[in-house]
């Protein structure tokens, strides 16, 4: 395989110089690493995996489902080794389950376990699992009856969530008492971005307790099984007591108002906030004689106005222009100024109460369900089997090169084998793909000038497309667009504030006249009060004209 990874980074080197030349793909050998389970799926790969056939009902409703997933093993979309074939997931919007047992059942001795595979999400990032179950000894008769049941001590490997990108690693830990089993899970677990390209993925668990995830060959955490889980490994020594309870005299009031306070003699409460203001004057030139509308002197009365049926016709009212040439008509009223002698409502201050105790808690008692587990790896169940249990949205994950044995070095010579063999390949081939793409909106792309909107509706649907994807890399090369896109949605939902806040606020009335004659009436003196509303961006400030009844 060392030849094959040199004919692979000639390939690459050769491809910079003659881009259109098409060379020939390194082909994949296997490999001569040996390990309790390893697994690259040669055309002998039925013999050992077992496609589930299982049933089951939902716990609401009884709905019964089964694994209709198909599985098959094939080359990748895009190949970059000839002969490269790999465990694929074909089904879209389905359930997947298959597994394969170990030659010999896998105990947790002083040995470490290390488990490494790649996984492609060849057709993108949508909801998909892509994570294996290292399943407890003894299934290895389950077969085709595996499923989510199925007994397993460690899960491990990347699942899209929908939104976001995760790895888990998850392990079922036995309770010395009780022996029920409880997982516990990785508190901070990886989340990387994952993309269409192969990725590598390796967990080591040492027996001192320890553990290293780690992504395409490098540390995303390392940690220890008694710290970093949740729920912890042990429970709590104490527990508080549920017997006992908070007593009736109890203060946990921290702070009160000051008794012995009083209000001063010269708190005014009842002050007015604002009181007018009295060193104000009238503008020169105000107009107190002239309504601040009057009727519309172009109006004219529809032709199909029936004074009969209709009532008097009056004409709408506009603002009147003389207002707009003084300081203000009609009435002027003093304006408001803060009172200076306003206090508002008199409180007593604040102080610590003397009376206070403290928060209350239960007391401490000894946890009847307390054990400790020192070694909680070497405690681990053995395993005799991988599976694949998984839901996915997003069909064509491919599976390769699954290693689940005792030596880190085995482990990575593997990895140096297979997949940093194809990791520049891939890195190549996504460059070539992306210039080629790149050429073609320059070709066909219109300009902004040409045509705006086909411009920039070019531009969001690439960035969409590529988001669907991958979110973080569609922002990272296509900036410009999705900041837009951002402070487009931003601005929308401050607009529709702006609106929903406009509308809700009071407006004034409109007053419709029902009026019939010249004759004086009471509701003069209301239309001469009340001004009607002027329509938004007109040049005159009309009332509705009357209709037909």
């Amino acid at each position: 395989m060392r030849s094959v990874a040199l004919s692979a980074l000639l390939v690459v080197a050769v491809s910079s110089v003659h881009a259109t030349e098409e060379q020939p793909k390194p082909a994949f050998t296997t490999t001569s690493v040996k390990a309790p389970f390893l697994e690259q799926f040669t055309d002998d790969w039925s013999q050992r995996w077992t496609p589930s056939e299982a049933t089951k009902k939902t716990a609401v409703g009884g709905e019964t489902w089964s694994y209709v997933g198909k599985w098959e093993v094939e080359e990748p979309l895009e190949p970059v080794l000839d002969g490269d074939k790999g465990l694929v997931a074909k089904t879209k919007a389905a359930h997947h389950a298959i597994s394969a047992p170990f030659p010999k059942p896998i105990k947790f001795d002083d040995k470490p376990l290390v488990v490494q595979y790649e996984v492609k999400y060849q057709k993108g990032g949508n909801c998909g699992g892509g994570y294996v179950k290292l399943l407890e000894d003894g299934f290895q008769t389950a077969g085709k009856e595996f499923d989510d049941k199925t007994p397993w001590t460690i899960m491990f490997g990347p699942d899209l969530t929908c939104p976001g990108t995760k790895i888990h690693f998850i392990f079922r830990h036995k309770n010395p008492i009780t022996s029920e089993f409880e997982e516990k899970h990785l508190k901070l677990p990886p989340k990387p971005a994952f993309g269409k390209q192969t990725n590598l993925y390796t967990l080591h668990v040492f027996p001192n307790n320890t553990y290293d995830v780690l992504f395409n060959g490098e540390s995303y955490n390392l940690g220890n099984f008694l710290e970093d889980f949740t729920p912890a490994v042990n429970p709590e020594a104490e527990i508080d007591d549920p017997e006992d309870t908070k007593p009736e005299d109890w203060v946990d009031t921290k702070r009160i108002a000051d008794p012995d306070a009083t209000k001063p003699e010269d708190w005014d409460e009842e002050a007015p906030y604002e009181i007018p203001d009295e060193e104000a004057v009238k503008p020169e030139g105000w107009l107190d004689d002239e309504p601040e509308f009057i009727p519309d002197p172009d109006a004219e009365k529809p032709e199909e106005w029936d004074d009969e049926e209709d009532g008097e016709w009056i004409a709408p009212t506009v603002r009147n222009p003389k207002c707009d040439e003084a300081p203000g008509c009609g009435e002027w009223k003093r304006p408001y100024k803060a009172n200076p002698a306003y206090k508002g409502k008199w409180y007593a201050p604040m102080i610590d109460n003397p009376a206070y105790k403290g928060e209350w808690a239960p007391r401490k008692i000894p946890n009847p369900a307390f054990f400790e587990d020192l070694t909680p790896v070497k405690s681990l169940v053995p395993i005799g089997g991988v599976g694949i249990e998984l839901w996915t949205m997003t069909e064509d994950i491919l599976f390769d090169n699954l290693y689940v044995g005792n030596s880190v070095e085995d482990a990575r010579k593997l990895a140096e084998e297979t997949y940093f063999v194809k990791k520049p390949l891939e890195e190549a081939l996504e460059k070539a793909a992306t210039k080629a793409d790149e050429e073609d909106e320059d070709e066909s792309t219109v300009s902004f000038k040409e045509d705006p909107a086909e411009f920039v509706r070019s531009k969001v649907f690439k960035f969409i497309e590529a988001a669907k994807v991958d979110p973080l890399t569609a922002f990272k090369t296509h900036p410009e667009t999705g900041a837009s896109l951002v402070l487009s949605v931003v601005t929308l939902f401050g607009m529709l504030g702006v609106l929903f806040g406009f509308v809700g606020a009071q407006q004034k009335p409109i007053t419709k006249s029902t009026k019939k004659t010249d004759a004086p009436s009471p509701d003069d003196k209301k239309k001469s009060e009340t001004a009607p509303v002027a329509p938004a961006g007109g040049a005159k400030d009309e009332t509705p004209v009357k209709k037909r009844k």
